[in-house]
C-alpha cells in the first residue's frame, strides 16, 4: 500500500505527480459518467421482459433515475467519511461496491431487485466522485489544479460517450449485456492501490499550499456555486431527456441521428473542459461563468428555432462549448476557497447538487413541454442560462472594476 504523501508543492505542476496517479486519477473520474446512461438502451427491453409486474413502466424509467437521486442523497455523507477517516479506503470500497452493484443486473431477475442494485450504484458513485475531486484539490495547487481539473472534465466527457456507444452495441446483443460494463471498475483496484496515497494531513490552521486551514466558511459563495450547478446539470439534461422526441418533431426519426447530435455536443464539452487552464489562466471564475452561460443561452435559442436538422446540430455543439466550460469551473472556485479540514464535505454537497440537477430535469422540462411545446421549452432554457449568464457577467465586471480602482 502507497505511503502517506508529503505535502504538493506551493507552485505545483501537473508534472509533479506520478504519471501512474494522474493516469488513475482520470480513470476513476470516469466511472461517475458511465453510471446510469450505459444501461438506457436496454430500458425498452428490460420494460418488455418484465411486463408482468405492477408498474414496470414506472419501475423501468427508475433504473436511470434511482442512481442519480442516491448519488444526490449520498454524496453528502461521502464527505463527511473522508474529511474523518481519509480518501483511500473509502475510494477502495466504493470502487468494489460499485462494480457488483453495477453488474447485479446480470443475474437479478426482479425489477425491484435490479432497482435496489441500482441504488447501491449510485452510493458508491457519490463515494468515488466525491473522493476523486478531493484529491485533485489534495494533489494540486493553484494553475496545476485549474489544468487537471480540466483534463478530468474532458476525459469524463469523451469517457461518456464511448461508454454510451459501448452500451448502445451490447443492448444489440442482450438486454442484460450492457451491465457487464460495471465490472471494468475492478480493474482500477490494484491501480488505486499502488499509485494512490492517502494525502498527507497538515497541521490545524495550516493548509498544504501554506495558507490557512481553518478560516470560516465561505457560505454566500457555496450557495451561489451550488445553486449554479444545479442549473447547469437541469439545463444541459434537456437534451439527452427531450431531444429524441424534438427530433421526431423535425422529422428526425432515426435514432441513430439523434445520438450522433447529442455525441457531438459531449465531444464540444470535451474539449472545453480539457482547455479550462488555459481559459482560467485568462478570465476570473466569475466571467468564466458569465460567458459560458451566454453562449448557451445562445446555443438553445438556435435550438429553439431551428427548423433543420443541421440547425440542431450547430446549437448543440455551441452548447457543448458553454457546458464544457461550466463543469470545472464550480468545482475549482470551491477547492481553492474551501478550507481543508472541510473540503471533502464541501465537494459532497456539490456532487449532490450536480446529481440534484440531474434527477429534477425532466421535472422541469416535461411540463413545459406538455403546456407550449419543446420550442417553447428550449426558449426557457435559453432565457434562465441568458439571467444567469448576465448576472455572472455584471459581476465579473463589477469585480475587475474594483481591482483597477
Amino acid at each position: 500500500m502507497a505511503p502517506r504523501d508529503a505535502p504538493a508543492p506551493a507552485a505545483g505542476t501537473i508534472g509533479a505527480q506520478p504519471l501512474g496517479r494522474r493516469a488513475t486519477l482520470l480513470c476513476v473520474a470516469t466511472l461517475t459518467v458511465m453510471s446510469g446512461a450505459t444501461v438506457a438502451p436496454s430500458l425498452p427491453a428490460i420494460e418488455a421482459h418484465f411486463a408482468d409486474t405492477s408498474g414496470a413502466a414506472m419501475l423501468t424509467r427508475l433504473v436511470l433515475t434511482v442512481t442519480a437521486l442516491f448519488i444526490a442523497i449520498s454524496a453528502p455523507m461521502a464527505g463527511w467519511i473522508i474529511d474523518r477517516f481519509g480518501r483511500k479506503r473509502l475510494l477502495m470500497v466504493a470502487i468494489v461496491a460499485y462494480g457488483l452493484a453495477g453488474a447485479s443486473g446480470l443475474l437479478l431477475d426482479t425489477l425491484h431487485g435490479i432497482l435496489a442494485g441500482r441504488a447501491v450504484l449510485g452510493m458508491a458513485v457519490a463515494a468515488i466522485m466525491t473522493t476523486a475531486t478531493t484529491l485533485v484539490g489534495d494533489y494540486f495547487v493553484g494553475p496545476a489544479r485549474n489544468r487537471f481539473m480540466g483534463i478530468q472534465s474532458g476525459f469524463m466527457a469523451l469517457g461518456g460517450v464511448v461508454f454510451l456507444i459501448a452500451g448502445g452495441g451490447l443492448a444489440d446483443l442482450h438486454w442484460r449485456a450492457p451491465f457487464a460494463i460495471y465490472l471494468t471498475a475492478l480493474v482500477l483496484l490494484p491501480a488505486v492501490a499502488l499509485t494512490i496515497g492517502e494525502p498527507h494531513r497538515p497541521a490545524r490552521g495550516l493548509a498544504r499550499d501554506g495558507g490557512p486551514a481553518d478560516d470560516g466558511l465561505p457560505m454566500a459563495l457555496i450557495v451561489v456555486l451550488y445553486g449554479v450547478s444545479v442549473i447547469n446539470m437541469v439545463v444541459f439534461y434537456a437534451v439527452p431527456v427531450q431531444l429524441p422526441f424534438f427530433m421526431q418533431e423535425l422529422g428526425v426519426l432515426a435514432p441513430s441521428s439523434t445520438g450522433l447530435a447529442i455525441a457531438a455536443m459531449a465531444l464540444a464539452a470535451a474539449i472545453a473542459s480539457s482547455q479550462y487552464g488555459r481559459i482560467r489562466e485568462r478570465l476570473s471564475h466569475p466571467m468564466i461563468f458569465g460567458l459560458a452561460y451566454l453562449t448557451v443561452a445562445l446555443a438553445y435559442a438556435v435550438i429553439a428555432t431551428a427548423e433543420s436538422y443541421v440547425q440542431v446540430l450547430v446549437g448543440l455543439v455551441l452548447g457543448g462549448f458553454g457546458l464544457g466550460a461550466n463543469m470545472p469551473n464550480a468545482t475549482v472556485w470551491l477547492l481553492g476557497t474551501t478550507p481543508e479540514r472541510v473540503r471533502g464535505r464541501v465537494i459532497g454537497g456539490l456532487s449532490t447538487c450536480i446529481f440534484l440537477g440531474q434527477f429534477l430535469s425532466p421535472l422541469a422540462s416535461q411540463p413545459i413541454a406538455i403546456a407550449f411545446g419543446l420550442p417553447v421549452m428550449y426558449g426557457c432554457a435559453a432565457t434562465l442560462a441568458l439571467v444567469v449568464g448576465s448576472g455572472f457577467t455584471v459581476a465579473a465586471l463589477v469585480q475587475r472594476r474594483r481591482r483597477v480602482g
